[in-house]
């Protein structure tokens, strides 16, 4: 009997110790969830001025977004993400497209990718990623220049056979020893230019004519 007590004491305890865990834990969460989407917010919308920057546009990146769907082909995203657009006088002069290569080296790569009206890459900035250090994580801005190689390019320039590495035949570098991780952003960027034009309408004229 006494064992009987002793153990649904001890139950008892560890699930009190279990509610105010829980408590607490959700607690920290309630104070926090505000700060850090603040941060992400701040995060955000200094990249997105990265590649569009102050004074290419007379309106708020962060605050002039549009829904882009899940699973699209050209795109990859794992779930419904949010574009931007910049404008000056109200029009629409420029996206930025959320990407994801799914075929980086450790996992999936998520992109932003910018593009101008006239259909050249703006810039390009990695949101998140699991990639080798000192290897495949060159593909931040942080670690090296890299990513700006795509800066001014096109669909024409270079010519899409050339939208990869020069090890497969393309014009853009690799990092030794991590060829994955480069060939899996340049096919992720070159599709995002094809989901561009593929939608140009719908990116750059229906909207501007909806928000005016």
């Amino acid at each position: 009997m006494r064992v009987i007590v002793s153990s649904l004491v001890g139950a008892g305890l560890l699930a009190a110790f279990a509610a105010v865990g829980s408590g607490l834990i959700s607690g920290v969460y309630e104070q926090t969830k505000e700060p850090i989407a603040a941060a992400e917010r701040a995060a955000e919308a200094k990249q997105l001025l990265e590649i569009f920057p102050r004074d290419s546009h007379d309106n708020e990146l962060i605050d002039d977004g549009f829904a882009v769907d899940a699973e699209d082909p050209l795109l990859a995203l794992r779930e419904r993400g949010t574009g931007y657009r910049a404008r000056r006088n109200n029009e629409v002069t420029g996206i930025i497209l959320p990407a994801t290569a799914r075929d980086g080296y450790s996992g999936d790569i998520r992109l932003l990718v910018g593009i101008d009206r006239g259909g050249t890459v703006a810039g390009v900035r990695v949101l998140s990623h699991r990639e080798t250090p000192g290897l495949g994580d060159k593909i931040e801005l942080k670690k090296s220049d890299w990513v700006l190689s795509f800066d001014h390019k096109t669909l024409a320039d270079p010519a899409p056979d050339r939208w990869a590495v020069i090890k497969d035949g393309g014009d853009f570098d690799a990092f030794t020893g991590a060829t994955v991780t480069p060939r899996a952003v340049v096919a992720a960027v070159k599709s995002a230019m094809e989901y561009s034009q593929n939608n140009r309408s719908a990116l750059f004229e229906i909207e501007e004519a909806n928000d005016s």
